[in-house]
């Protein structure tokens, strides 16, 4: 029977999760900086900011692998 180390999974995930959600941040970064130049409205960037910050800290509330990977967000691109 093969067994799954739960912690070891949702680090694997997390850092999965911290690699795919960088360049997408750096993306928001400069859409941010363009809205500011131009006096848009800037809180539907900072939402999406702060969805993907908040992605690691909801693999911590997962209890099965499934779980763990039902925590990820478009803005990633494919899993």
């Amino acid at each position: 029977m093969i067994t799954i180390d739960i912690n070891k999974a949702k680090d694997v995930w997390k850092n999965k999760i911290r690699d795919a959600r960088k360049p997408a941040l750096e993306k928001l970064d400069v859409d941010f900086i363009k809205a500011q130049e131009q006096n848009n409205d800037t809180a539907s960037i900072v939402a999406d900011k702060n969805t993907l910050r908040d992605l690691p800290s909801q693999v911590d509330t997962a209890t099965t692998v499934d779980e763990i990977k039902a925590v990820w967000n478009s803005m990633l691109g494919d899993k």
